[in-house]
């Protein structure tokens, strides 16, 4: 087995310091959102941005910093790596506390060996729990008084998706179905597998999100990318950088949406129906280079990765070149800044007040190849007539610290059916809830 001496690996953490230095961004997140972003030319190097916020976590009574009028509150504390989050009709909350699964032969050789020992930094290196816990907050005060492990055992999961009695969970390896009833609290009995999702020793993306239909008979599956942009080669991408349609009842599927390199959140707009994903694009060519998106998805569509990015511009690095399927590249609705890390989406659900009431919650997980950092934060997307309306809005801020270091990084957002919105925390191990500051009656006014 190949072993770095100690010397040598501070050299080559020293090099990628000094990397990390050279490229620096020339625009403001801001100049990469909206519907027309900016997209300069882009660089390239030896070595990558490697600009992580080292994990730090939350110390005693801090939080993030809410928008003007409204306020948060941890809903759990102490959770092992919350991702994903579910709300059941009942209002029980389910948190998918999950990690990577091991991929050993994801970025091989020194150039991998130095991304990943950075990267731990950024707190992403934990065995994963491989389980679903259930939250229930019994008195409606915006904090869960109990907690059980509804499911154990799993394999990295993440999406989760409630059709009738149908609970359906999407682990990295396999899209599985259980068995449910209003008020369980826990769930013993083993699922039944609808159908296999790609997975293997590279695993890049290895997170799997789910969302039913609107009648329930169809299951639309995010599966991301085996790579930055097809250099593990493109044999490997089969079935990845797409939506899956899975027939619920049969597990049949088709690629609904092709050519989106790392799929997670999914919704339907509430207005014209259409399902809408978060997206993180491609890394490695600047840090103004390319700014992840939110989308509508057109059935069929293929939006350009690994050939192309935002429409037609042609990332060059891929070979062989495939002018064909640029000339088929659509370009997405909506930029959210480059190297943000936007995870989490849900359409509002109209309790909270203006201008909060009509659009999207985005969640930021944070930059790790921008210099400076970007994302670490939920933003809020107005829409009018079901598109995108203006420029977003702060929900929450404050996850890096004075020092830029990372107190929490924001994954999932749901609502929570009373008036809040719940963010997963994965580098806090905190559930936050962010609602309206409740207006004072005369007798409560001092």
């Amino acid at each position: 087995m190949f072993r770095l001496s100690p010397q040598l690996s501070a050299l080559l953490l020293l090099t990628a310091s000094i990397t990390a230095c050279a490229d620096t961004s020339r625009l403001q997140v801001s100049d990469g959102t909206g519907p027309t972003p900016m997209l300069p030319a882009p660089t390239t190097s030896l070595m990558p941005t490697v600009n992580i916020a080292p994990a730090v976590g939350w110390t005693k009574e801090a939080k993030p910093l809410a928008a003007p009028g409204m306020q948060v509150v941890s809903f759990a504390k102490d959770l092992d790596h919350p991702r994903w989050l579910y709300v059941l009709p009942n209002g029980d909350v389910l948190v998918a506390e999950s990690n990577s699964p091991p991929k050993p032969d994801d970025s091989p050789g020194i150039r991998g060996w130095i991304t990943k020992k950075v990267m731990s930094r950024a707190g992403a290196d934990t065995p994963s729990a491989n389980r679903i816990t259930l939250l229930r907050d019994l008195d409606h005060d915006g904090v869960a008084e109990t907690r059980t492990v509804f499911l154990d055992n799993l394999n990295s999961p993440f999406g989760m998706t409630l059709v009738g009695n149908d609970l359906y969970v999407a682990d990295t390896d396999r899209l599985l179905r259980f068995h449910y009833e209003e008020g369980q609290t826990s769930i013993s009995a083993p699922p039944t597998i609808v159908t296999d999702l790609p997975a293997g020793t590279i695993n890049h993306h290895w997170t799997k999100n789910v969302i039913a239909s609107k009648d329930g008979k169809k299951l639309y599956v995010t599966v991301g990318s085996n790579s930055n942009v097809g250099e593990n080669g493109l044999d490997k991408e089969e079935g990845r950088a797409a939506i899956w349609e899975v027939d619920a009842a049969t597990g049949t599927h088709r690629i609904f949406a092709s050519g989106l390199r790392n799929p997670n959140g999914m919704d339907w707009e509430p207005q014209t129906g259409k399902l809408w994903t978060a997206v993180n694009e491609r890394d490695e060519l600047g840090s103004d280079l390319v700014p992840d998106y939110v989308t509508s998805v057109k059935d069929g569509a293929f939006y350009g990765w690994p050939f192309s990015y935002y429409g037609q511009h042609v990332d060059t690095r891929v070979e062989p070149a495939r002018p064909d399927m640029v000339a088929k590249a659509i370009a997405p609705d909506y930029a959210v800044g480059p190297h943000t890390a936007s995870l989490g989406l849900a359409f509002a659900d109209g309790k909270l007040p203006a201008p909060f009431s009509q659009g999207m919650f985005v969640g930021q997980h944070g930059s790790w190849n921008r210099n400076p950092h970007s994302g670490y934060k939920v933003i809020f997307i107005p829409f009018t007539n079901g598109k995108p309306n203006g420029m977003p809005v702060d929900l929450l801020t404050g996850f890096l610290n004075a020092d830029d270091k990372a107190q929490g990084r924001p994954v999932g957002v749901v609502n929570d059916q009373h008036g809040g919105v719940l963010v997963a925390d994965d580098v806090g191990n905190v559930i936050w809830r962010v609602s309206a500051v409740k207006a004072q009656t005369a007798a409560s006014l001092p």
